[in-house]
């Protein structure tokens, strides 16, 4: 995975944890802004959520977390 969306993706996870809980839920959109400004970052995050795990559309960001931290 991407240096940059690996750190991405553990940051909003780690912010939306400490704002909203360990039950808080994510989708691969939730590391990226509403325009689309980098389209092969997202198709490496939507590629490896969808294809690679078969993830459900939102999954506990500490599920998340953990997976990604542990690559």
């Amino acid at each position: 995975m991407n240096p940059v969306l690996k750190q991405k993706i553990i940051a909003v996870c780690q912010q939306k944890i400490e704002q909203k809980g360990e039950n808080v839920g994510v989708s691969f959109y939730a590391f990226f802004a509403n325009k689309n400004d980098n389209p092969s970052l997202l198709m490496e995050a939507a590629t490896w959520w969808i294809q690679t795990h078969r993830l459900d559309h939102f999954e506990k960001a500490v599920k998340i977390k953990a997976m990604v931290e542990a690559l």
